[in-house]
């Protein structure tokens, strides 16, 4: 097992690794960067005589780096460790994290085009469904996720399935973040500088998810081809497919992920501002 010191901590601050990963591949791992940046200078604001651990402090002790797995045989993909937090007291906070870092996902609704605008009726959501192994299902319903590329376009397998299944393009220019609009950046020092985005598994994962909202009007003769097209159902072999689901059911079909029920909050709630 390898060891060395996480460089600029105070106090010194031992990572310990598997043979599997070198130090230097730790530190180029985005969401290794990510964490560490976002957990010191949560650690920092202790220094406020307001909060709520200034009395005695927590810092960072050690770093066990326990397992990686690597994509395509040579990427950093996942990082488990676990992190030794505690205070002079020797109390101790929780520390085992799953590192994989940020994903972005889409609520994208179709409205017929001759229904009024500026109204909700008729909506559809896209969902996909497909394996979820770590939930042991091999047809989870769940809201598109993947990636947002250089240009800002929606980018991964959903993505794809979308544009061949109907032809549909997500410019990045039409997209809305609805978790930015919802949840105010840090505005001072003494704020946490956690991502504008939602955690779904806080207690064990640094993954976040910023969710954007498209809509577009179409005309009803397509929307009602994708409706009967678009069920979900797959054919032998198919890993992913797609769902259209009635805006105002799409909380009960893709009650299981998290994205979706994010997503349906943060526009309900937006929209109630007036923001939407």
């Amino acid at each position: 097992m390898a060891t060395f010191t996480l460089p600029d901590s105070e106090p010194k601050v031992p990572v310990y690794l598997p043979s599997t990963l070198a130090e230097e591949q730790l530190l180029s791992f985005p969401p290794f960067n990510t964490w560490i940046t976002t957990l010191r200078h949560s650690l920092s604001t202790q220094q406020d005589s307001s909060h709520t651990f200034n009395p005695a402090p927590y810092k960072l002790r050690r770093i066990d780096v326990q397992s990686v797995d690597f994509f395509g045989g040579k990427r950093l993909g996942f990082v488990k460790l676990k992190a030794d937090i505690s205070n002079d007291n020797g109390e101790k906070l929780p520390g085992s994290v799953f590192l994989r870092g940020g994903s972005v996902a889409m609520m994208l609704i179709l409205q017929p085009d001759d229904v009024p605008e500026n109204t909700e009726t008729e909506k559809h959501v896209i969902l996909t469904v497909q394996p979820r192994i770590p939930t042991g299902s091999l047809a989870l319903a769940e809201l598109p996720a993947g990636m947002l590329d250089d240009s800002g376009t929606f980018t991964g397998s959903a993505a794809k399935e979308i544009a061949e299944e109907t032809g549909l393009d997500i410019p990045a220019s039409d997209l809305i973040d609805m978790t930015k609009l919802a949840i105010p950046a840090a505005s001072s020092a003494n704020d946490e500088r956690l991502q504008q985005a939602v955690y779904p598994s806080p207690g064990g994962s640094d993954e976040f998810i910023p969710i954007f909202l498209w809509q577009k009007r179409v005309p009803r003769d397509q929307l009602k081809e994708w409706q009967g097209k678009l069920t979900g159902l797959r054919e032998h072999g198919e890993k992913i497919t797609l769902m259209l689901c009635p805006l105002d059911h799409v909380w009960k079909h893709g009650g299981r992920d998290a994205k979706v029920l994010a997503a349906w909050t943060l526009y309900h709630g937006l929209q109630r501002e007036g923001r939407i």
